[in-house]
């Protein structure tokens, strides 16, 4: 009947037809132009024919349709808004074409029906799902809301609540979940998908179920308006206003869940033109996009990794057992190192603790805690290392002790093993100079804490081979991490970034500007913390030895022109949150409640440090904060540090936390417009080198280029 690139229509038994989902040369459906376009050939076939009794829509793919085609989004959302508005509508009325065919439907859902899938799903009469398939509405990740369909047809379908709930987690639904609050009708066995699906077809053509009364339960108007906007206000009290999409999609479905269907459908629409055209829509997308460049990388050095079945890990204190952890409960086997029985212990300590979170989640059992902790092996000797594919050296930040320990080790595993060193600021160069193969060692820097950060930076020596870089990306990948391949230079790429962050905050202080104050408006910009209780988390004296090290590789541009206070904190045994004094003291009250107060010591080094009280905006100290960062990231680029703004502004975001709706560093500057970027630096260039603007920034400004 139909025979298109994405779609075909074939005849079954008793008048009915199967539209099948399969999107040639791709490994998943996904509705892009030419699947919607071979949709609407098909419907308006479909509602052509005199003799089709019903449809089953199912996939030839391991998953049903995974959601729109996403690099179409950047191109479409920068159409006037009233083409973008023609092209949403032009799909809800496909949608609500096939919806309004003169027979029943059914799609037979297998592995994923997310965002458009699951929409396209919704506008059949009936959903038969795979017991191990999920749906989902996920948009709002991409900071839109659905837009075809799916506030509407979702929450009448099911409940509001369970409906927003759904569209504001953006995750995955399992079948169970589904099927209990009517979002499908069957959940079946992923062998008898279709058969099922085509059975209850063939039920609903012989009568034995209303197929009308399913369809318009979806398109009847709720009667609780009163109820469920004071749901939705009380929902709206817990929502982060820097992201738009959440609050727009509790908005919408408050006010559309009382109106006609047509008319709800033309209020989602308006929602998700808006939403489309804001910054943080243009970041989130942007992120997925650098999210697609990163694992299209990390697969391609996989391709041509030599592959690693055991590991070995040097130095078991909290981030050792961390990296031991990672790696067996991600199924390589690792020896961890070290030279004391105590630290040893802290090391399956550390593992054992994470592993027991994991059963208290209800993710893990005894056995599966057992299985990963005889995949880490403890030991004091080399023994065994001769087996090892790589080694993570996790010992102390000291370039003489980490020297050490590599040369020894290196002589202990095979003439093939890679080394790396999961240093944060020590040049991999230097460090190459104590192995007789610096073409098989690289540097492996993992973040603290290592189970939950994901950015690993994989940082190439001047002599490092191909073969060991991808060795090392397959191991990190393996882990569940995402790496990033970077050259090396001090700081790397995500320290290199964020010291002349914390230099603009030394300036600010010395400057007069409370540290109260700071912390607030940078949170308010969209750091998780503001950067008095950062520098407390990460340590008062792993950052004054790790500002020292950028010193010493930028003494022209990260040197101080005032005392440093976190140096001044360091010699009054602030050390942070480690020792419960930093720029904040840290305890419990009476009651045993954590609480965080401002230090008055922390506040008297200061006063005594400040050169004369500066008066500046919350803008200006946001300013002051952001632009050498920016800066920092654009030269890293500049210098090659790192191939693409993709790989600089992901490190920001997995590594540091960079607020995820302003999309890292340089699409920070590029949705500020480089011209008002530059502006602004102007405007505070007094400050020193740090406000400087880079050649390259002048070239892209000079000839109308943006980084993306």
């Amino acid at each position: 009947m139909y025979n298109g690139q994405a779609v075909s229509l074939k005849t079954l038994e008793s008048g009915m037809v199967e539209l099948v989902l399969d999107l040639q040369g791709e490994s998943v459906n996904k509705l892009n132009a030419l699947t919607l376009n071979e949709l609407g050939d098909v419907v308006k076939l479909l509602s052509e024919q005199n003799a089709v009794t019903g449809l089953l829509i199912s996939s030839a793919k391991p998953a049903f349709v995974v959601g729109a085609d996403i690099t179409e989004f950047l191109g479409m959302f920068s159409l006037p808004d009233a083409e973008l508005h023609q092209r949403i509508s032009q799909t809800h009325d496909l949608f609500s074409r096939l919806e309004a065919l003169p027979f029943p439907t059914v799609a037979a859902i297998n592995g994923m029906a997310l965002g458009g899938g699951f929409e396209l799903a919704l506008s059949t009469d009936f959903r038969v799902l795979a017991s191990d398939a999920r749906v989902g509405l996920p948009e709002v990740g991409l900071g839109i809301c659905p837009g075809w369909g799916g506030t509407v047809r979702l929450s009448r379908l099911i409940d509001t609540a369970s409906a927003t709930q759904w569209m504001l987690s953006g995750k995955p639904q399992k079948a169970k979940a589904a099927l209990e609050l009517g979002a499908v009708d069957r959940v079946v066995d992923a062998s008898e998908l279709r058969t099922e699906a085509l059975n209850l077809l063939q039920s609903v053509v012989n009568g034995d179920v209303d197929h009308l009364a399913n369809r318009q339960r979806k398109q009847q108007a709720l009667e609780n308006g009163a109820e469920i906007e004071a749901a939705a206000e009380q929902m709206s009290k817990k929502l982060d206003p820097n992201y738009p999409a959440p609050l727009q999609i509790l908005k919408l479905v408050s006010t559309h869940a009382t109106l006609p269907f047509d008319d709800a459908l033309k209020a989602e629409v308006d929602a998700f033109v808006a939403l489309a055209k804001t910054d943080a829509a243009a970041s989130l997308i942007g992120l997925f996009m650098n999210d697609q460049l990163l694992k299209k990388k990390a697969r391609g050095w996989t391709k041509q990794a030599a592959p690693v079945k055991k590991s070995a890990v040097l130095g078991a204190g909290i981030m050792g057992g961390g990296v031991a952890y990672q790696s067996a409960s991600t199924g390589t086997p690792i020896l961890m190192k070290d030279i004391r029985d105590e630290a040893l212990d802290l090391g399956i300590n550390t593992a054992t603790g994470l592993l027991n979170k994991q059963i208290e989640k209800g993710r893990l059992d005894e056995a599966g805690k057992e299985k990963v902790l005889s995949a880490i092996e403890p030991t004091l000797e080399y023994t065994g290392f001769d087996t090892v594919d790589i080694v993570v050296e996790a010992v102390v930040e000291n370039p003489n002790v980490k020297a050490a320990v590599l040369a020894d080790v290196e002589k202990a595993v095979p003439a093939n093993a890679v080394l790396t060193s999961n240093t944060s600021t020590i040049s991999i160069d230097q460090l190459a100079k104590s192995v007789s193969r610096p073409d098989q060692f690289c540097g492996m820097h993992f973040f603290n804490p290592v189970h939950l950060m994901p950015l690993v930076e994989v940082i190439r020596g001047s002599q490092t081979s191909d073969e060991t870089i991808a060795r090392t990306v397959a191991y990190a990948a393996a882990m569940g991490k995402t790496p990033i391949v970077v050259n090396d230079c001090p700081g790397f790429l995500v320290n290199r970034i964020l010291f002349p962050y914390f230099n603009a905050f030394n300036r600010l202080l010395v400057d007069g500007v409370d540290f109260e104050r700071i912390d607030p408006v940078m949170e308010g910009f969209g750091w998780p913390m503001g950067p008095a209780y950062l520098a407390d988390v990460v340590g008062i004296d792993t950052l004054v030895h790790a500002d020292h090290v950028m010193q010493e590789g930028f003494p022209g541009r990260m040197g101080h022109d005032a005392d440093v206070v976190a140096e001044a904190l360091l010699d009054a045994q602030h050390l942070g949150q480690k020792n419960g004094k930093g720029f904040y003291e840290y305890g419990k009250d009476e009651n045993g409640r954590r609480f965080k107060k401002a230090s008055a010591v922390a506040q008297e080094l200061i006063d005594a440090r400040i050169k004369e009280k500066v008066e500046l905006s919350d803008q200006d100290i946001i300013d002051r904060m952001m632009i050498p960062m920016c800066l920092e990231a654009a030269l890293c680029l500049e210098d090659g540090i790192v191939e693409t703004p993709a790989e600089a502004d992901m490190g920001l975001i997995l590594g540091l936390g960079f607020p995820r709706f302003r999309g890292g560093a340089l699409r920070y500057i590029d949705t500020l417009g480089l011209e008002e970027f530059a502006r602004r630096a102007e405007a505070h260039q007094a400050n020193g080198p740090l406000y400087q603007l880079t050649e390259g920034f002048k070239a892209r400004l000079a000839e109308g280029r943006t980084y993306y």
